[in-house]
């Protein structure tokens, strides 16, 4: 009997430039779906590929200008037509995010028998988690739009704990596909496996999408206090609406050094085997997105042996814990992270970095059978979703 044809899989992205979209992308096309990608760019150039996916691009957006992001995706709504062929040409749409799920319960209707629809959401927007009128109307229109969608892929259960069993109207199957690292070259054994010289003076990579303001007082003060005995190393897109020139305001300050971008995920050996310890702390939306995340640097640093600082009380600390490997610290944070390295000997260091080594690899790593999963599942969604 002949096999199950080719799934081919439209990604919905909302920034092409993400690297967590080139990393599902990549998922997918290992798993053995083909695999196009269009969606919104936050970079000034267009994007002509993602994880050697064609890429359509629909226009350029800003970073935390939500009116303009809207006002983009109903523009896109609106003109969706000239981009018939993509959506007649899919049998299932994967959506980062409400903006993009908005455009692709549009663009469903465009084919008949309409494609199979998959919600992706792996942050909770601060708007949507608002009691006013505000949140209960995005919150209304999420789950209008959602009765669309056949399933949920999130990355963290504490998103489903905390927004979409509680306070969200979406109710969908959920599949839980954590941030671990995809990439079959990044991670040869010998490099996994090299320990590196205990400190100090010791050092801390807050390494990815660097959006935290108070993490940069936290490290700052760290940094000052214990000079010469704490460093820090911070690589990734700083957000501009944060921080506005990172480089100029970070420029002079002793302890802490800003090595610009970095490629995914070619750099993550030698950026992780450079530092003790992961950053795997956000306080950008406490209480908030912040609190039921699992950052992807927390499953780089894993998959390299540096050893994870995360805050007990967050989804982080949670997982580290169940683990039993990290750092997991109590607030006050500044205070609690200066009492652990006013301690720290080499001999602690050596027993943490090698609780993190001794860890299952598939804790830090997608491997070749998740992917394969991963486009099972989807293959085996129900189409049949309300229009």
């Amino acid at each position: 009997m002949p096999g199950p044809s080719v799934l081919k899989i439209l990604m919905l992205a909302h920034d092409l430039s993400d690297a967590a979209i080139a990393r599902r992308a990549s998922m997918l096309r290992k798993g053995g779906a083909v695999v196009t990608v269009a969606g919104f760019r936050r970079t000034p150039e267009p994007v002509a590929r993602v994880a050697g996916c064609t890429a359509v691009n629909f226009g350029r957006t800003t970073n935390a200008e939500f009116v303009q992001r809207i006002f983009s995706v109903v523009r896109e709504i609106a003109l969706l037509g000239r981009h018939r062929a993509l959506f007649a040409d899919a049998d299932i749409i994967i959506v980062r995010n409400l903006e993009m799920l908005a455009i692709g319960v549009r663009g469903r209707r465009m084919k008949h028998p309409a494609p199979i629809l998959v919600y992706e959401c792996l942050d909770i927007h601060r708007l949507l988690l608002r009691r006013d009128w505000i949140g209960m109307g995005l919150r209304r229109l999420e789950g209008w739009l959602a009765r669309r969608a056949a399933a949920l892929i999130t990355s963290s259960p504490a998103f489903v704990s905390g927004y979409f069993n509680t306070l969200s109207e979406v109710r969908l199957p959920v599949r839980l596909v954590e941030n671990k690292v995809f990439d079959v070259r990044t991670s040869p054994p010998e490099r996994e496996n090299i320990a590196r010289p205990p400190g100090p003076p010791w050092v801390i990579g807050w390494f990815g999408v660097i959006r935290c303001r108070k993490s940069l007082r936290i490290l700052t003060e760290l940094a000052r206090q214990n000079r010469g005995m704490i460093e820090v190393v911070i690589r990734g897109r700083p957000a501009q609406d944060q921080f506005g020139d990172f480089e100029k305001n970070i420029a002079g300050i002793p302890g802490l050094r800003f090595l610009g971008p970095y490629n995914y995920p070619d750099d993550l050996a030698d950026m992780y085997h450079d530092v003790h310890f992961t950053w795997a702390i956000d306080m950008f939306e406490e209480g908030l997105n912040s609190s039921w995340l699992l950052p992807n640097r927390l499953y780089e640093g894993g998959l390299f042996g540096a050893v994870p600082l995360a805050l007990e009380s967050v989804e982080t600390g949670h997982f580290l814990k169940r683990l039993g490997v990290g750092v997991t610290l109590r607030e006050p944070l500044g205070i609690s992270l200066a009492d652990f390295f006013k301690t720290l000997k080499p001999d602690r260091y050596r027993a943490l970095e090698q609780a993190v080594r001794g860890a299952p690899r598939t804790t830090w790593v997608h491997d070749q059978n998740d992917c394969k999963a991963l486009v099972d599942y989807l293959r085996s969604l129900d189409g049949a979703a309300h229009d």
